[in-house]
Protein backbone atom coordinates (compact mmCIF):
# COMPACT_ATOMS: atom_id res chain seq x y z
CA UNK A 1 0.00 0.00 0.00
CA UNK A 2 1.45 3.49 -0.80
CA UNK A 3 0.77 6.33 1.64
CA UNK A 4 -1.74 8.94 0.51
CA UNK A 5 -0.44 12.06 1.72
CA UNK A 6 3.11 13.93 0.95
CA UNK A 7 5.06 15.28 3.90
CA UNK A 8 5.33 18.25 1.45
CA UNK A 9 1.53 19.03 0.87
CA UNK A 10 1.13 19.15 5.19
CA UNK A 11 1.74 21.82 7.48
CA UNK A 12 1.21 21.82 11.07
CA UNK A 13 -2.71 22.82 11.66
CA UNK A 14 -3.81 20.52 8.49
CA UNK A 15 -7.16 18.57 9.41
CA UNK A 16 -7.72 15.29 8.99
CA UNK A 17 -11.21 14.60 7.47
CA UNK A 18 -13.30 14.04 10.51
CA UNK A 19 -15.08 10.26 10.75
CA UNK A 20 -17.97 8.96 12.64
CA UNK A 21 -17.98 5.42 13.74
CA UNK A 22 -21.34 3.29 14.51
CA UNK A 23 -20.86 0.94 17.68
CA UNK A 24 -23.55 -1.84 18.47
CA UNK A 25 -23.45 -4.53 20.59
CA UNK A 26 -22.64 -6.52 17.97
CA UNK A 27 -19.58 -4.76 17.10
CA UNK A 28 -18.57 -5.39 20.85
CA UNK A 29 -19.38 -9.10 21.10
CA UNK A 30 -17.68 -9.66 17.62
CA UNK A 31 -14.55 -7.59 18.75
CA UNK A 32 -14.71 -9.55 22.32
CA UNK A 33 -14.11 -12.76 19.78
CA UNK A 34 -10.85 -11.23 18.17
CA UNK A 35 -9.66 -9.93 20.98
CA UNK A 36 -10.62 -13.04 23.82
CA UNK A 37 -11.46 -10.05 25.60
CA UNK A 38 -15.28 -11.44 27.14
CA UNK A 39 -15.32 -9.07 30.28
CA UNK A 40 -18.97 -9.15 30.93
CA UNK A 41 -18.96 -4.98 31.29
CA UNK A 42 -18.65 -5.16 27.46
CA UNK A 43 -22.04 -7.11 26.28
CA UNK A 44 -24.02 -7.70 29.41
CA UNK A 45 -25.79 -4.91 30.47
CA UNK A 46 -26.66 -5.94 34.56
CA UNK A 47 -23.24 -7.13 35.05
CA UNK A 48 -22.12 -3.56 33.83
CA UNK A 49 -24.68 -1.42 36.32
CA UNK A 50 -23.59 -3.63 38.72
CA UNK A 51 -20.18 -2.46 39.11
CA UNK A 52 -21.57 1.55 38.73
CA UNK A 53 -21.61 2.06 34.90
CA UNK A 54 -24.07 3.41 32.94
CA UNK A 55 -24.84 0.36 30.52
CA UNK A 56 -22.80 -1.78 28.53
CA UNK A 57 -19.22 -0.08 27.49
CA UNK A 58 -16.76 -0.67 24.24
CA UNK A 59 -13.56 -2.00 24.87
CA UNK A 60 -10.96 0.50 25.55
CA UNK A 61 -9.03 -1.08 22.75
CA UNK A 62 -11.97 -1.02 20.43
CA UNK A 63 -12.33 2.72 20.96
CA UNK A 64 -8.52 3.03 20.60
CA UNK A 65 -8.53 1.00 17.23
CA UNK A 66 -11.81 3.31 15.96
CA UNK A 67 -9.52 6.47 16.51
CA UNK A 68 -6.51 5.01 14.91
CA UNK A 69 -8.69 4.26 11.92
CA UNK A 70 -8.85 7.97 11.55
CA UNK A 71 -5.22 8.59 10.93
CA UNK A 72 -4.67 4.96 8.64
CA UNK A 73 -7.46 5.59 6.25
CA UNK A 74 -5.89 9.68 6.23
CA UNK A 75 -2.36 7.98 5.15
CA UNK A 76 -3.11 5.50 3.20
CA UNK A 77 -1.01 2.98 5.00
CA UNK A 78 -1.19 1.44 8.21
CA UNK A 79 2.54 0.97 8.17
CA UNK A 80 3.46 4.62 8.35
CA UNK A 81 2.62 5.01 12.23
CA UNK A 82 5.14 4.84 14.09
CA UNK A 83 3.88 5.57 17.30
CA UNK A 84 0.06 5.59 18.65
CA UNK A 85 -0.73 6.16 21.93
CA UNK A 86 -4.47 7.10 24.05
CA UNK A 87 -5.08 8.06 27.46
CA UNK A 88 -8.73 6.90 27.88
CA UNK A 89 -10.78 9.39 29.58
CA UNK A 90 -14.56 8.46 29.32
CA UNK A 91 -15.71 5.21 28.23
CA UNK A 92 -18.15 4.51 25.54
CA UNK A 93 -21.41 3.49 26.65
CA UNK A 94 -22.94 1.73 23.45
CA UNK A 95 -27.35 0.98 24.57
CA UNK A 96 -28.90 -1.77 23.42
CA UNK A 97 -31.16 -0.54 20.38
CA UNK A 98 -30.83 -0.18 17.27
CA UNK A 99 -28.36 2.63 16.58
CA UNK A 100 -25.91 2.45 19.86
CA UNK A 101 -23.50 4.89 20.12
CA UNK A 102 -21.12 6.69 17.84
CA UNK A 103 -17.39 7.40 18.24
CA UNK A 104 -16.79 11.10 16.51
CA UNK A 105 -13.14 11.60 15.85
CA UNK A 106 -11.17 14.47 14.33
CA UNK A 107 -7.41 15.14 14.00
CA UNK A 108 -4.88 18.24 13.23
CA UNK A 109 -1.40 17.79 12.45
CA UNK A 110 0.61 19.30 15.65
CA UNK A 111 3.80 18.95 14.43
CA UNK A 112 6.17 18.79 11.88
CA UNK A 113 9.80 16.61 12.32
CA UNK A 114 12.67 15.38 10.55
CA UNK A 115 12.85 12.11 8.39
CA UNK A 116 9.31 13.08 6.95
CA UNK A 117 7.27 12.19 10.57
CA UNK A 118 4.54 14.35 11.28
CA UNK A 119 2.53 14.20 14.71
CA UNK A 120 -1.09 13.84 14.65
CA UNK A 121 -3.23 14.97 17.72
CA UNK A 122 -6.36 13.35 17.83
CA UNK A 123 -9.83 13.57 19.20
CA UNK A 124 -12.31 11.22 20.09
CA UNK A 125 -15.97 12.04 21.38
CA UNK A 126 -18.98 10.02 22.17
CA UNK A 127 -22.22 10.48 23.76
CA UNK A 128 -21.18 14.51 24.41
CA UNK A 129 -17.99 13.16 26.09
CA UNK A 130 -14.16 13.20 24.90
CA UNK A 131 -13.32 9.51 25.68
CA UNK A 132 -9.44 9.83 24.57
CA UNK A 133 -7.49 11.98 26.26
CA UNK A 134 -3.68 12.85 25.17
CA UNK A 135 -4.45 11.37 21.84
CA UNK A 136 -1.62 11.56 19.23
CA UNK A 137 0.17 9.43 16.41
CA UNK A 138 3.72 9.78 14.74
CA UNK A 139 3.46 9.34 11.23
CA UNK A 140 6.00 8.63 8.46
CA UNK A 141 4.86 10.41 5.23
CA UNK A 142 6.10 9.80 2.06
Amino acid sequence: MTANVRYADVEVGTELPEQTYPVRRLDLVRYAGASGDFNEIHWNERVAKSVGLPDVIAHGMFTMAEAGRLVTDWVGDPGAVVEYGVRFSAPVVVPDDDNGAEIVVSGAVSEKRDDNQVVVAITARSGGAKVLARSSAVVRLA
